[in-house]
């Protein structure tokens, strides 16, 4: 798509192109729920050339995916994040070769005792792939934390948690327990592993760069969408 517009302004919680707020892909006026989310956005805005790149422009997507998608299906999205803990990645181990057992002790365990003191939603963690079944009342509770969040907070945890394949680490980057960089290096244990000891792939290590930058994308977004 050529650029359409000139100026980029902000007014109050708004982005405004040449004067007029964008639309939403669906309709909807693009307001922000804080002005420092608005500028952010429209600093994407502003860095686009002739042509407007969408890929350049994550805080727009997630904006749209907030206000089109998440505030009208609210509760299947809740239902969707909340799933993540129930196969969450931290809770399935491996039992051999040591040092990656060593790894993954020293990573995981200590998010899974902040959650279960900073939740109180305790998680069983078992070795292999074989699904385990989680405390209810746990699942209960983690779900009761994800209904808390506003659609804009909820845009980003769902892609935290989609990269992460944990919804732990998605609550500790939205908690700022964790940095972005941090949750998906949490993330990356096994893949760091192995790419350790059989050399580097280079799809794969595009692809890590693509979603850490995702991640780190969303991390900001659900921060902005806040302060």
């Amino acid at each position: 798509m050529k650029r359409f517009y000139k100026d980029v302004a902000t007014a109050e919680r708004m982005v405004l192109l040449d004067g007029k707020t964008p639309k939403t892909p669906r309709g909807s006026e693009l307001v922000l729920p804080t002005a420092a989310l608005a500028e952010a956005v429209a600093d994407e805005w502003r860095a686009q050339g002739d042509e407007i790149v969408p890929a350049e422009m994550p805080l727009t997507k997630l904006a749209n995916t907030a206000i089109d998608g998440v505030a009208e299906r609210r509760g299947e999205v809740i239902a969707e994040i909340a799933a993540f803990v129930r196969h969450d990645h931290l809770c399935y181990r491996t039992d051999t070769p040591a040092e990656l057992v060593a790894r993954q002790n020293a990573a995981w365990d200590p998010l899974l005792d902040w959650v279960a003191e900073r939740y109180g939603a305790p998680l069983h963690t078992a070795h292999g792939i074989t699904s385990i079944a989680q405390p209810e009342a746990s699942l209960a509770t983690l779900n009761g934390a994800v209904e808390a969040f506003d659609s804009f907070t909820l845009a980003g945890l769902h892609v935290v948690a989609s990269i992460a394949g944990s919804l732990v680490l998605a609550l500790a980057v939205t908690d700022k327990r964790l940095t972005a960089g941090e949750a998906f290096a949490a993330s990356q244990v096994d893949e760091r592993y192995q790419a350790e000891k059989w050399g580097l792939d280079a799809e794969a290590e595009a692809r890590a760069r693509r979603l850490a930058k995702e991640l780190d994308a969303a991390a900001r977004f659900m921060d902005l969408a806040r302060s």
